[in-house]
């Protein structure tokens, strides 16, 4: 939302007459009331007994004041100590001393009071029995603390201290009460306060705190520099609570926290003398002020402070008595609501009975202790009911006491100042009585109406005119008057929903208005689509866009208005132009795609990792050269270079021919923004132009890639002089020579590297299989050192041996291999295939199933038998030279190409056996044929191969 407007409202639009001088004369009474601060504390003088105890002539004077949970003890000069209740009757009086009363302490029960006087004795009573303690120090002490557990432990420890600067802790010991001197020698002890197991006391040099449970002194806050001297302006110390202590000495304030720690360490703001190890002491804050402290004491996270202003007398603050001032010229002491950071929230100045002749060490102020929960009970300024601490104002003839103001008395001053829409929220809020009326209500609005706070008024709509059907007069009262933009933001959009018309003038009010168009964009988001139209809104505001008083919220109003009216390609090219990170999402949402032809520079400048995949799969819509002629023409609004690159690059991924037109460019962008993908580019990439990709890799010093150019072009001399002189990279140059298969390379190589001995070694190294290594040492000059070439050497005759007896193991395994291929190639040729017809076919299968056991019985047959594709006889006998077709009988086929009858094989055979050696005919079913199983005969192939069938003719021929 856009800064809400003045009080007033619209400046220039009011069309009421003004009235000058009474307007200035309300608006500066308003200043003053606006400036003026509400008091944080209400003030009453306490009564009962106290003004009769303190009454100014002949009667007592009180010195000291200390507050527990159900009473009061005051200290009085004449030695005295009062038991009141918190009304100021008194209770019980203990007369303890025979001078002045220096300082009292209750235990956290209440139930034991101690005091110190300076007649150098200390007393401690029981308020509830007669037990009575006094310990004498035949000095004036000053400063008492009981245990805050007194009344529960055996040990009855108390602290006190005076003007003989020792710092005594008392404690029962089964043989009596023994004192244990804590601290010495550094002025007398002012001070003492005692919470938990933790002690701090303030002297002359500072304040000290003292861990009672781990015997060890925690810290040492010095005293600040400039203050008077404590005997005329005491220190000050209270507890906050169990970790923070509150310091007040001079003008100096200083907040100390203490809390446990298992690292040892000091802080730098305050001077350390011994750390406990379970505790860390840190000051967390620290102010001046400009006035003396009579008195602190904390006031929720806040502090309440007893301000002395002193008197200037010659320019120097007055401090050389404690005797009252016979002059009369003193201030009144004043109570002083400060936070921690020094800030003011309240200044009260108070009317104490003889403040004229009043010194700050006169004063004092102590604080009833806070229940358990009241630190939560402090929210917002105010504190709920039952938990207000009570400040006690201790002058010597007076007794102020000092309480947190309620809701009524908040809600009553605010009223007296007229600040009257305070007081409502204040009294709807339940912290009053309320019987306002419809009536007065619209009144009261009426009356910030009259008074031009029309902002105001506006805001206090929702609260006067809550379910009230007079919404729609005043939204056109407020437009009648010019104000309705400030009334905007408060029109309900149900209980009570008023007419379209009204809804649909607001808009256009905020429209016109170039300040509030922030205003009527949230709005738009806002309300419910319904209760308008979005036509008559569009149409005025589509005249302004093209006027200087258009701005980036406007038009990204109109583009909401055109979605509501479902003008989704006017409002994709809005948001576009308005860089919309969601615009995306639109698109797909909307299915947008055809749009995007013209917003190529505003979609990459928006999301490039979208726009990229979006521009790729969409090709068809918009082209390659339409992406890159958009993204060079936007080279002022963005870094176009870069989107150019990150483009191509996932489009050469995509598809490497779908931009070749720009694989140029795309040399010189993988060179600037992508130097590892470059030559990745130019091994895939067949679309550039040599000549200008060495050129930019010269320029841009890319050697690995000017050698792959080079040796592209051919010029493999120069890549090879590369890689030599400015590579320095020997393995590369070998690994380049030898894939170019190119002896004169070779001999180049050879040439550039003899005067480089460290290469030569390397290349010696290298050149096992690729050149004889006796060339290369016959070529290297005489006197030439080369590094460790005797290892090198070494390893050439090792690497060297090892070839040669791996290639001879080669050779030798591949001639047994030829032969051992040989023999079988043989032996598979010697072998027939049967050809069998379908008798037999029919015949073998019911063989095999009588006799699956007798391997000799297999036959292979084959349905189709086209052996005129393997017969060197066509589809004929090789002997009767008759067509297979025409016989009904099996036919013997060979590997050397002839084929035969099983009749005329087996009398061709009968035949030359008869000239060999007589023999009868052997059975036709005897006749041994070859199958493709017949290699599990190899190995007795010697002893049955003349019972096998051979070939007539081949056999014939052999012999």
């Amino acid at each position: 939302m856009s800064p809400k407007p003045s009080e007033n409202g619209i400046e220039g639009d009011d069309e009421r007459e003004e009235e000058s001088e009474e307007d200035n004369y309300d608006e500066e009474a308003e200043a003053e009331a606006e400036e003026e601060e509400e008091p944080r504390l209400k003030y009453q003088r306490m009564g009962g007994s106290v003004p009769t105890l303190l009454q100014s002539d002949g009667g007592d004077a009180a010195s000291c004041i200390a507050v527990a949970e159900r009473m009061i003890a005051l200290g009085t000069h004449s030695g005295s100590v009062h038991i009141l209740d918190f009304l100021g009757n008194q209770v019980k009086e203990f007369i303890a001393h025979t001078a002045a009363v220096n300082d009292l302490c209750f235990d956290i029960e209440g139930e034991y009071i101690g005091s110190c006087s300076d007649d150098g004795s200390v007393v401690i009573n029981s308020l509830f029995t007669e037990e009575r303690l006094k310990f004498e120090y035949h000095r004036p002490m000053k400063a008492i603390a009981l245990d805050p557990d007194y009344v529960r432990k055996a040990s009855r420890r108390f602290v006190t201290g005076g003007l003989a600067g020792h710092l005594y802790y008392n404690v029962k010991k089964w043989i009596g009460y023994r004192d244990q001197v804590l601290h010495s020698g550094e002025g007398p002890i002012h001070s003492v306060k005692w919470r938990n197991n933790l002690i701090a006391w303030a002297n002359d040099a500072g304040v000290k705190v003292y861990d009672a449970a781990n015997d060890q002194r925690l810290t040492f806050i010095e005293r600040p520099r400039g203050s008077p001297r404590p005997e005329l302006l005491l220190p000050h110390l209270v507890w906050q609570d169990d970790n923070l202590l509150v310091i007040g000495w001079g003008t100096s304030i200083k907040i100390v926290s203490i809390r446990n720690n298992q690292n040892k360490g000091a802080n730098g703001t305050f001077t350390h003398l011994q750390m406990s190890s379970l505790n860390k002491v840190d000051i967390v804050a620290s102010f001046q002020t400009s006035y003396f402290i009579s008195g602190i004491a904390p006031f929720g996270d806040s502090l309440v402070i007893l301000a002395y202003i002193p008197v200037e007398e010659d320019g120097e603050k007055d401090f050389s008595s404690t005797i009252p001032s016979r002059q009369g010229n003193a201030q009144r002491p004043e109570v002083r609501v400060v936070t921690q950071n020094n800030d003011e929230l309240s200044t009260d100045a108070l009317p104490i009975h003889g403040f004229e002749h009043y010194k700050a060490k006169d004063y004092s102020l102590a604080h009833a202790p806070f229940s358990v929960d009241a630190g939560c009970s402090y929210s917002g300024g105010q504190w709920a009911a039952g938990n207000e601490p009570l400040y006690y104002i201790v002058s010597p003839k007076d007794v102020v006491i000092a309480k947190p103001r309620d809701s009524e008395d908040h809600i009553s001053w605010l009223l007296q100042h007229g600040w009257h829409e305070k007081a409502l929220a204040a009294v709807e809020a339940g912290q009053g009585r309320s019987e306002l009326h419809e009536e007065v209500k619209l009144k009261y609005l009426d009356s910030l109406i009259v008074e031009h706070k029309y902002a105001e008024a506006a805001s206090h709509c929702p609260k006067l005119l809550r379910g009230s059907a007079a919404w729609e007069r005043w939204v056109f009262h407020f437009a009648h008057l010019r104000q309705l933009p400030v009334l905007v933001p408060y029109i309900p959009t149900e209980n009570p929903r008023l007419r379209d018309t009204a809804y649909e003038v607001a808009l256009v009010a905020l429209a016109t208005n170039p300040s509030f168009h922030k205003d009527l964009l949230s709005i738009i988001r806002t309300w419910p689509h319904n209760i308008y139209s979005a036509s008559p809104v569009i149409s005025a505001i589509e005249p302004q866009l093209n006027t200087s008083s258009s701005t980036d919220a406007l038009r990204e109003a109109l583009a909401e208005l055109y979605v509501i009216d479902g003008q989704y390609e006017k409002a994709f090219s809005l948001y576009a132009d308005l860089m919309k990170p969601d615009l995306f999402d639109f698109i797909d949402k909307h299915n947008l795609h055809d749009g995007i032809q013209e917003k190529v520079a505003q979609l990459m400048m928006i999301d490039c990792k979208r726009a990229i995949p979006l521009f790729i799969q969409h090709r068809d819509i918009i082209s390659p050269s339409d992406v890159v002629s958009q993204l060079m023409a936007a080279k002022t609004k963005s870094d176009y270079r870069q989107f150019l690159h990150l483009y191509l690059h996932s489009l050469f991924e995509s598809n490497p021919h779908a931009g070749r037109d720009f694989h140029d460019m795309q040399v010189e962008l993988y060179a600037d923004y992508d130097p590892k993908m470059l030559l990745p580019f130019l091994r895939s990439s067949q679309h550039y132009t040599l000549e200008k990709a060495h050129e930019i890799c010269v320029r841009r010093g890319l050697l690995k890639e000017q050698v792959f150019i080079l040796g592209r072009m051919g010029n493999a001399k120069q890549a090879l002089t590369v890689i030599i002189n400015k590579l320095g990279d020997i393995e590369e140059a070998i690994e380049f020579v030898s894939n170019q298969h190119d002896d004169e390379l070779w001999e180049e190589l050879i040439k550039q590297c003899m005067n480089k001995p460290e290469m030569v070694g390397v290349l010696l190294e290298h050149t096992v299989g690729n050149l004889d290594p006796l060339y290369i040492v016959n070529r290297v000059p005489n006197g030439l050192e080369i590094p460790r070439l005797r290892d090198r050497l070494v390893k050439i005759i090792t690497d060297y041996r090892t070839e040669t007896s791996l290639r001879h193991g080669c050779n030798d395994i591949l001639k047994a291999d030829c032969v051992n291929l040989l023999i079988k190639c043989y032996k598979e040729a010697r072998r027939a295939i049967y050809l069998g017809n379908e008798e037999d076919e029919s015949h073998s299968k019911r063989d095999n199933k009588n006799s699956a056991s007798q391997p000799a019985g297999r036959s292979v047959t084959v349905k189709t038998t086209e052996v005129k594709s393997k017969s060197r006889c066509g589809s004929r006998c090789c002997i009767c030279f008759d067509p297979f077709s025409i016989q009904d009988v099996a036919i013997y086929a060979f590997f050397c190409c002839h084929a035969y009858h099983e009749t005329c094989l087996s009398d061709s055979i009968i035949s030359i056996s008869r000239q060999t050696k007589p023999a009868t005919r052997p059975p036709q079913d005897n006749l041994p044929y070859y199958s493709e199983n017949g290699d599990d005969n190899d190995d007795d192939d010697d002893s049955v191969d003349d019972a096998r069938i051979r070939c007539i003719l081949c056999t014939t021929a052999a012999g």
